[in-house]
């Protein structure tokens, strides 16, 4: 099957400006509920965050789920009205609540309310995690540092490798493949109170790198392809390096999305989310490199009068004779 990336690289645009327009409203409207745009983590806003599950929940004797409503009058009483509530588990009999800083005591109160109103709580199943504003900041701060400082290398290391307009196109591609994952993860946090925590930082570097690999090996094939073909568009260059790398870019991309279904279903609370922010990522990595930064870069190239590329000589060719010099 040859795919015509060119010829359609109106349609692959339209899918991605599309996506990335969802995505941007579901940003919008987290700002407004959140303050941020996405639904931040204790990692960065500071805070207490409970988790707890009821005893009758092990032996599945449990009344029935757990009403929210009940719990927020709960936590209205204790002065906590602006808390996060999420009622969590198979049956719906275990909370998550995300309040500001709590004391020891604070704590202990809450809970005795939460247990008197809704029953037996399972002591050895509580968790409750503390983090400071300022240490959520500086996290914070440091996600978006090191974000920016892998953007930077690999635009950097591109631009050596390749040329400029090479590099800004796979950069463009990276940022496509981030604003997707970010707008997913805002309709996430907006539909199922989905949060992002410091460990998506590192889903988000880890996408970028994974990103420009896909790209560079498309880029590669494109140059050996303008070598063995001196001459050509720069449209059937690109045809013809995209369909030359697509079974291996599909193939490297599948069988790793296989192994993030596996994190993303049996990995634990702690990894489920991590797994999610690649799956997206990376799927969205493949058609990055593939629709977007090579059709991108066959457009540049019409638009500046580079559409035909003269191949480099090799290296061990012999330079040109002149025929009015006699050969010795």
């Amino acid at each position: 099957m040859k795919l015509n990336i060119i010829k359609q690289r109106t349609l692959w645009w339209g899918v991605s400006v599309a996506t990335i327009i969802i995505g941007f409203l579901a940003m919008l409207l987290s700002w407004q509920q959140f303050g941020a745009p996405l639904r931040p983590s204790l990692d960065f806003v500071g805070g207490t965050r409970l988790q707890l599950e009821l005893v009758c929940a092990r032996t599945e004797s449990c009344d029935g789920p757990i009403d929210p409503a009940q719990v927020r009058e709960i936590l209205a009483t204790e002065g906590l009205e602006g808390s996060s509530l999420q009622v969590v588990g198979d049956q719906q009999n275990a909370l998550s609540i995300r309040t500001t800083t709590l004391d020891v005591e604070q704590r202990e109160a809450l809970l005795q309310t939460l247990e008197a109103e809704l029953g037996d709580i399972d002591p050895t199943l509580i968790q409750i995690d503390t983090v400071g504003p300022t240490l959520g900041r500086q996290i914070f701060i440091s996600g978006l540092t090191a974000l920016g400082a892998a953007f930077l290398g690999i635009m950097l290391y591109l631009s050596f490798r390749f040329q400029t307009d090479y590099a800004a196109f796979a950069i463009i591609a990276i940022l496509h493949d981030v604003l997707i994952t970010l707008g997913f993860f805002a309709i996430m946090g907006l539909a199922f109170g989905v949060e992002a925590d410091s460990l998506f930082i590192v889903a988000l570097l880890t996408i970028a790198g994974f990103s420009v690999n896909d790209t560079v090996v498309i880029y590669d094939r494109v140059r050996e392809t303008i070598r063995t073909n001196p001459g050509d568009h720069i449209n059937d260059i690109i045809d013809a390096a995209v369909n030359q790398t697509l079974t291996r870019s599909i193939n490297t991309t599948f069988t790793t999305v296989l192994s993030l279904v596996a994190i993303f279903l049996f990995g634990g609370e702690t990894l489920k989310y991590f797994a999610l922010a690649l799956i997206v990522g990376f799927i969205a990595g493949a058609y990055s490199s593939i629709f977007v930064a090579s059709t991108l870069l066959a457009f540049w190239r019409e638009r500046t009068g580079n559409a035909y590329v003269k191949a480099a000589p090799p290296e061990d060719a012999e330079p040109p004779t002149d025929p009015s010099v006699p050969t010795i």
